[in-house]
């Protein structure tokens, strides 16, 4: 199976797609899946980029579009975690994970899923030590805080994902791990990034909650993307196990931003032949949700995950067990195959005839519940963090889709939309106009949201309690209540390198901007640091770029 691995996005979907139609034209060879490490920037329209944490002079619609109105369809089937550069308010909508557009998948705040036998984890976001103990209180119209907050990496994801059993052959990050640079050619980063040099000394450089995964999961491979270069590493764990490091630049002209992998997996068919490409989800990653739906937070305040010798008897080890793992599979009806169940909340921008794009008038969007996370939470029995935030604040569910408001606009008869509420014994009945409460969350930045004039108006709207919230909940420890002792397995596919020669050129469309030397698509560089800085001693300094938007990282909470 080969996987192309690409850096930075940066929304330009466009550019991808065609350079990887290039090389399998050139190279005569089918790429069959498409990561991407973050900043993939699924912007719909003109108000998701104002969710975007970047300069309003930055702000561009790029391609995704096209995909997510059904213009385009994704040549190939492509999976993605979120960077700092996002449209937040789209990837709220999908807390556990989903389809962003047609045959383009989004892995969640964090995630695991299967494709075709090969395990792939990933966890969304950036590392910031002052927001990682908070919940999940963010949504949409965001204050400037709330959008940069709202794309920090939670302990609640990370302490999930340290739940996994050995196993997970890919791992994929925004930022890299703490420490990684020691196990690659340190030199030659430095010489082509000298800013690097302070934050590398102090040990600052990368994300510590990545650091504890490496070394807890162990994967055979680890991609990332964020710093904007290319860089390998190799580190070793014990038990003659070592995890293959990558990272990768953003996709620009001269810059080595793609990656191609090939894969043996067990599904391949006989005589070689593959597989149709699927997506799964993972079992064990499910239960682990279900069992530590209790641990999720909304709060703005610091929490904490249980952890081994707190005391009272709470359970701390969450590796499930078979048991467990079966009554999930049993309420998937013994089918984890991930439903292609896309559909359009927002509507899709419109580029003007004349090309031109006013900004000035647009405003960020209220937050709308996705009915592919509701779908999921209704089977898993868990909550979307989303939701629960919304209820907290006494805010009204907004679950109608594009194609509901076209038919109310067509039809001029409104479509009233349930919403699931959870934990029903938890919740206090309250008025939606109600002129006090209003007043309480402007005061707290939060914009109430103004019923439509031509719809008619919920007698009552459910609002959370917050005495009864705050508190650790006790719904569902029926499936809690059970210590566990897992075997665990410490197998891993054997993996290996494919090897490509750089392609002469890039054909004759768009990406003929990308030259060669924008692809690397050779072997990874895996030998040791020191024989790698002897190899380069002679070698004249690497030429210092000019990075592009330079502006937009140089703030120092811009991240």
């Amino acid at each position: 199976m080969k996987i192309a691995i690409e850096g930075c996005a940066h929304g330009e979907l466009e550019k991808i797609y065609d350079l990887i139609g290039s090389i399998q034209d050139e190279q005569n060879i089918t790429v069959d899946l498409l990561i991407c490490c973050g900043d993939f920037q699924s912007t719909r329209n003109l108000q998701d980029l104002q969710c975007m944490a970047v300069p309003q002079k930055h702000l561009d619609m790029c391609s995704f579009y096209k995909y997510y109105s059904g213009e385009k369809k994704a040549p190939i089937l492509t999976l993605f975690i979120g960077g700092n550069h996002e449209a937040s308010n789209y990837l709220q909508e999908l807390p556990y994970g989903g389809w962003v557009a047609p045959n383009i998948y989004y892995l969640g705040y964090a995630g695991v899923v299967d494709c075709n036998g090969i395990r792939i984890g990933g966890i969304s976001g950036i590392y910031k030590g002052h927001d990682f103990l908070k919940g999940r209180f963010e949504f949409p119209p965001y204050d400037e805080g709330s959008k940069r907050s709202v794309y920090h990496q939670r302990q609640i994801d990370v302490f999930r994902l340290k739940q996994l059993s050995p196993g997970v052959d890919i791992m994929l990050s925004h930022d890299w791990p703490r420490g990684i640079t020691r196990h690659g050619n340190e030199t030659q980063l430095l010489r082509f990034k000298p800013a690097f040099r302070e934050d590398i000394e102090s040990n600052r450089l990368g994300s510590m909650p990545c650091e504890e995964l490496l070394r807890k999961l162990q994967p055979p491979y680890w991609f990332a993307a964020h710093l904007h270069c290319k860089f390998a590493a190799l580190v070793e764990h014990p038990g003659e196990r070592c995890t293959k490091f990558l990272a990768l630049d953003k996709c620009l002209p001269k810059r080595r931003f793609l990656q191609i992998l090939d894969i043996p997996t067990a599904e391949d068919g006989d005589g070689g032949e593959a597989k149709p490409v699927q997506l799964k989800y993972d079992l064990e990653w499910l239960t682990v949700l279900n069992l530590t739906n209790h641990l999720i937070s909304i709060r703005t305040t610091n929490g904490y995950m249980p952890g081994e010798g707190g005391g009272g008897g709470e359970r701390f080890n969450f590796t499930p067990s078979e048991e467990e793992k079966a009554k999930v599979l049993e309420r998937f009806g013994n089918d984890l195959t991930i439903p292609d169940n896309f559909v359009r909340i927002a509507e899709p921008y419109q580029p003007n005839e004349d090309g031109t794009v006013d900004m000035r008038s647009t405003e960020q969007p209220q937050a709308y519940l996705n009915p592919q996370t509701t779908a999921l939470c209704d089977k898993l029995n868990i909550d979307d963090p989303l939701r629960l935030a919304m209820l907290m604040t006494g805010h009204k569910l907004n679950t109608s889709t594009y194609v509901d408001r076209l038919c109310d606009k067509e039809e001029e008869v409104p479509i009233k939309a349930t919403a699931r509420v959870p934990n029903a014994d938890q919740l206090e009945l309250g008025d939606d106009d109600d002129d006090d409460e209003a007043a309480e969350e402007m005061e707290k930045g939060i914009e109430p949201l103004e019923s439509s004039p031509d719809k008619p108006q919920t007698p009552v709207q459910p609002k959370l309690s917050l005495s009864s919230l705050l508190p650790e909940p006790k719904w569902r420890q029926d499936a809690h209540d059970s210590d566990l002792s897992t075997t665990l397995n410490d197998s891993t596919p054997n993996c290996s390198l494919l090897s490509l020669p750089t392609p002469q050129k890039t054909g004759d469309n768009d990406t003929s901007i990308l030259s060669e030397s924008a692809l690397a698509v050779n072997d990874l560089n895996l030998s040791s640091p020191v024989q790698q800085q002897e190899q380069q001693q002679d070698n004249p300094p690497v030429k210092k770029f000019k990075r592009r938007n330079e502006t937009i990282y140089a703030k120092d909470d811009s991240d």
